[in-house]
C-alpha cells in the first residue's frame, strides 16, 4: 500500500508594500478613510492622516490640463488638522484642514468654498452657477457661454456675431434692421413706396418707376400736357382741362 508524505505548505514571498502614493488632493477630494484607499494611498498613511491631530501630507494639487482656463500643479505639503474649526463652515463638501482653512472639493472656490469654478471658465459675461454649468447671458448660449446666438437669428445672409459683448446680426451691404429684416434700396422710395427687396420699390396706386417717382394717368395727357400725379396733367398753354384737351380762346 502506497503512502503518501504531506508536504508543508508552500509559503510565497510577501510583496513589499507599495510605496505611498501622492494623495492627489483635486478640487472634488473628500478626505474619508474609504475614498483615501480608493485613490491608492497607503493604509498605513491614510489611517494616520485620520487618527492623529497633526498628521502631514504630501498633497498633488493638480488639475487636468484639458481645457486651456486650468490651473497648473505644484506639489506642497500642508498640515492636516482633523480638530480644526471653520467659522463659516466649508461649502459644497469642502474640508476644514486648519482653523478657518478650508479645502475645497472640485469646482468650488473660495474661503469656505462658496463659489462655484468653470473650467473652462464661463465666457461673454456668464456665471458658474455649479461645475461644469453656466448661466449665460441673453445672446448666448452653449456649456460655457460661448456660442453666439441672436433671439429670432439673422436673416438674409446675416452673421450673428458679438459686438462688445452683445449678440448682434451683422448684414450684408444690402440689407439693415435688426434680423437683417427690412431691404436697402439706395435711391429711395417715393410718394409712399416701400424697399421691399435691395433696389426694388412697391409703389402705390398711380405710381410707377424705381423710385415710384413717375405718376400714372388712366386718360393720357394732350398736347403736350404732362401726369404730374395721378390722373392729373400738367397742360402747355393755350390748354387745359383734365387732359389738356381743351384750347384757350382769346378774343
Amino acid at each position: 500500500m502506497t503512502s503518501f508524505k504531506r508536504l508543508p505548505p508552500k509559503r510565497f514571498p510577501t510583496p513589499p508594500s507599495p510605496p505611498p502614493a501622492l494623495l492627489r488632493l483635486l478640487p472634488g477630494t473628500n478626505l474619508q478613510l474609504p475614498y483615501l484607499l480608493q485613490r491608492g494611498l497607503h493604509p498605513a498613511i491614510a489611517s494616520t492622516t485620520l487618527l492623529t491631530p497633526f498628521a502631514c501630507v504630501v498633497a498633488l494639487f493638480a488639475v487636468a490640463t484639458a481645457g486651456s482656463d486650468a490651473p497648473r500643479g505644484v506639489a506642497v505639503g500642508f498640515v492636516f488638522d482633523i480638530n480644526a474649526k471653520c467659522e463659516p463652515p466649508c461649502e459644497h463638501a469642502g474640508v476644514c484642514i486648519r482653523n478657518n482653512t478650508c479645502f475645497c472639493s472640485r469646482g468650488y472656490e473660495g474661503e469656505s468654498c462658496q463659489y462655484a469654478n468653470c473650467f473652462p471658465k464661463c465666457k461673454n459675461g456668464g456665471v458658474c452657477l455649479r461645475p461644469g454649468k453656466c448661466r449665460c447671458l441673453a445672446g448666448f448660449g452653449g456649456r460655457y457661454c460661448h456660442k453666439v446666438t441672436c433671439d429670432g437669428g439673422c436673416w438674409n445672409g446675416g452673421e450673428c456675431t458679438a459686438v462688445n459683448g452683445v449678440a448682434k446680426c451683422i448684414c450684408p451691404s444690402s440689407w439693415t434692421g435688426s434680423k437683417c429684416q427690412e431691404a436697402i434700396c439706395p435711391q429711395g422710395c417715393r410718394n409712399g413706396g416701400s424697399c421691399v427687396a435691395p433696389g426694388i420699390c412697391s409703389c402705390p396706386e398711380g405710381w410707377l418707376g424705381g423710385a415710384c417717382h413717375t405718376a400714372v394717368c388712366s386718360q393720357p395727357c394732350l398736347n403736350g400736357g404732362k401726369c404730374i400725379s395721378p390722373d392729373k396733367c400738367r397742360c402747355r398753354s393755350p390748354f387745359s382741362g383734365v387732359r389738356c384737351e381743351e384750347r384757350k380762346k382769346f378774343h
